[in-house]
């Protein structure tokens, strides 16, 4: 598939949307750092028409809190088999896993990127995940690679000049 022909994109939380830090204090509360600038994107992919999405195995409040903030309610937590959450979500989107790009960085990411259409990494993902994608970020994640690759999309599609546009560039 080309990149032109993407209408849904599915990331992983910890490690891609985040650092893959995560901070626990002492009474059990979870925190999680997340970039504006992937929140930004977000945005503009869904105003362009794309739809977005969100697979983690871990299940926390913090993402559930924040995907609620960007409008993202195609949202699987607690994925055991991000394949198969990957099915799910694209029949939510009404779309095809071959019309979907899936961001990942390590191994349990690899069934989905093996399934969707166009795979994509962040720049320090394992090696055998950098291997399998058809775009690998130069930032590491949590910190813009989201935003690096829904640019990358954007542009492949003659829409990024849209979404600056809006700003008055």
């Amino acid at each position: 598939m080309h990149v032109t022909e993407i209408r849904f994109i599915v990331f992983d939380v910890d490690g891609v949307l985040t650092d893959g830090a995560i901070i626990l204090d002492d009474l059990g509360h979870e925190s999680k750092r997340f970039h504006v600038r992937d929140g930004f994107a977000i945005k503009a992919a869904m105003s362009m028409g794309i739809k977005v999405g969100v697979i983690t195995g871990r299940t926390s409040r913090v993402v559930t809190l924040r995907m609620a903030e960007l409008g993202i309610d195609l949202l699987v937590q607690g994925a055991k088999d991000k394949a198969a959450a990957l099915e799910t979500l694209c029949a939510q989107a009404g779309v095809e896993p071959g019309e979907t790009a899936y961001m990942g960085d390590d191994l349990i990411d690899l069934p989905p990127m093996l399934r969707c259409g166009y795979p994509m990494a962040v720049a320090d993902a394992a090696a055998e995940v950098r291997d399998v994608a058809k775009f690998v970020t130069r930032v590491v994640g949590g910190r813009g690679a989201a935003r690096e690759a829904i640019e990358h999309i954007l542009k492949a599609k003659g829409k990024w000049d849209a979404v600056v546009e809006k700003y008055g560039v």
